[in-house]
């Protein structure tokens, strides 16, 4: 009897043994699966704002996003963005990439060669329109692209009210016009005729506009590297060619006869032009000399 309760109690720490591992490891299980839980949803919610993917019954938002980060490479992440966007079905509306040069300098390296240092810091402004239910997917793939996230803020604007009030409006516009039709035909009814379909031109212009920002989101994203690069460049050591060609005597020289004698050239041909008025002055000059020696012999006798 005594060894058959002995027996009987064995088992039991055994059993208890075997449950407590069993409840541990579902206990592990399940503590691993939440922290895997909490951290797929920390990188969702990092990635995409609930502001980009909000939807809400019988609701209208237009929503527009901007994004100011540093990347690696500026062109890089520009043709990724741009191919980004075209896959989810958007279009890029502006993209202005370019370099900033912050310094420029040239080195000698020999007598004919030289390098052109550049240092410089390369950014891209962009606009981005793609389809509203897509912001999400897109704000994921550009933060993919950061080395550092300076800005990223979405604006949902709730514009439910605002496409009642146009549907009234254009309901007010279409009455006038039934109004106006009734009238007599004259001057004032052409004038208000003509105002009435200008205002609803306006009007319907005006729910395009509405319309198209709601199905496209806009998207503004400004990108820089956040350290400057550096661009060598072979060129031509011009100094050096300048002073090589600066003066040459021998040439100088022989180009100084050939002008001294083009000179030579050019004022007789002037003499020869003004020949009439070399005539005259000689005649007068003749007569003159002739005048002064006659008065010198008749003071003699």
């Amino acid at each position: 009897m005594r060894t058959t309760y002995i027996r009987l109690s064995l088992a039991t720490l055994f059993l208890l043994g075997i449950y407590s591992c069993k409840k541990g490891e579902v206990a592990a299980s399940k503590y691993e699966l939440s922290e895997n839980t909490d951290s797929s949803a920390i990188t969702v919610s990092d990635s995409i704002s609930s502001a980009a993917t909000m939807k809400v019954k019988d609701k209208q938002f237009i929503k527009k996003a901007e994004v100011n980060m540093e990347v690696k490479d500026v062109y890089d992440a520009t043709i990724s963005i741009e191919k980004s966007v075209q896959e989810l079905g958007g279009f890029v509306t502006h993209s202005n990439l370019h370099s900033n040069v912050i310094s420029e300098d040239t080195y000698t390296t020999s007598n004919e060669d030289a390098m052109l240092v550049k240092k410089y810091q390369t950014e891209n402004t962009m606009q981005v329109k793609v389809p509203t239910e897509k912001l999400g997917e897109l704000l994921t793939m550009v933060n993919n692209k950061k080395l550092f996230l300076n800005v990223r803020s979405i604006n949902a604007e709730d514009v439910t009210s605002s496409i009642q009030y146009a549907k009234l409006e254009g309901k007010r516009i279409e009455k006038t016009g039934e109004n106006i039709t009734q009238l007599k035909a004259n001057k004032d009814k052409v004038n208000m005729s003509n105002d009435n379909m200008a205002e609803n031109n306006l009007q319907q212009l005006a729910n395009l506009n509405v319309s198209d920002h709601i199905k496209y989101s806009t998207v503004d994203i400004y990108i820089k590297e956040p350290k400057l690069r550096i661009a060598e460049i072979a060129i031509t050591n011009t100094k050096n060619i300048d002073n090589k060609y600066k003066f040459n005597f021998i040439y100088g020289a022989k180009n100084a006869f050939i002008e001294g004698i083009y000179l030579i050239q050019k004022i007789l041909i002037g003499l020869i032009t003004i020949w009439p008025i070399l005539l005259i002055a000689a005649v007068v000059f003749y007569f003159l000399r002739k005048k002064k020696n006659t008065s010198q012999q008749t003071t003699k006798l």
